[in-house]
């Protein structure tokens, strides 16, 4: 089989899996069958990806992160080590709930800090930042950083990553921000 990705030979990655060119798949990672990761991304050690994920390009999923059923993200994520997430809102063990699995999204270039928890049936915004240790319990909006436990509101984020200033500017890019009506922020020139 000519393939165009690494995969460490302590991995196992199922047939039906679909693995983009130049991705590494690192030290006893598991991909279940049905999965599909795109070009360029690198899947840490003893990760665990479950049926049906969706990972975009250039993502990187750091070592001891579990994906399960039902998540999706988009370019340009990074998830921190150990970061966790749920696909079932009140498990136990003796129900199965299999039918009740709630889905997570990630939007383009979004950061999940190491340690940061993200309860299932909660979206993360496009550039949006989770700082290390947070518990999602509900949507973060784009461009911005939560903190905490639960997870609130810290920041205003550029694109880059940095804090943008109470005039919604970037200090290390230069780049300019702007709020709409909603109080949803973008950078200028976007809509």
């Amino acid at each position: 089989m000519n393939k165009n990705y690494f995969a460490h030979p302590t991995a196992l990655i199922d047939e039906t899996s679909s693995i983009g060119r130049n991705t590494r798949v690192w030290h006893w990672c598991h991909i279940m069958k049905g999965v599909q990761i795109g070009k360029n991304c690198n899947i840490g050690e003893n990760a665990f990806i479950e049926t049906g994920v969706v990972l975009g390009d250039n993502v990187k999923v750091k070592n001891n992160v579990a994906l399960y059923t039902g998540f999706k993200c988009e370019n340009n994520v990074f998830i921190g080590p150990n970061a966790v997430f749920t696909n079932v809102s009140n498990p136990r063990s003796f129900i199965e709930r299999k039918s009740e699995f709630k889905g997570t999204l990630i939007k383009e270039g979004a950061t999940i800090g190491a340690n940061a928890t993200i309860v299932c049936g909660n979206n993360i915004g496009k550039y949006a930042f989770i700082g290390a240790g947070s518990v999602i319990t509900s949507d973060v909006p784009d461009y911005t950083m939560v903190v905490g436990n639960p997870a609130k509101f810290y920041a205003h984020v550029c694109k880059c990553g940095r804090k943008l200033d109470k005039n919604l500017y970037c200090t290390s890019c230069n780049s300019k921000y702007k709020a709409n009506e909603k109080g949803e922020i973008f950078p200028v020139g976007e809509k």
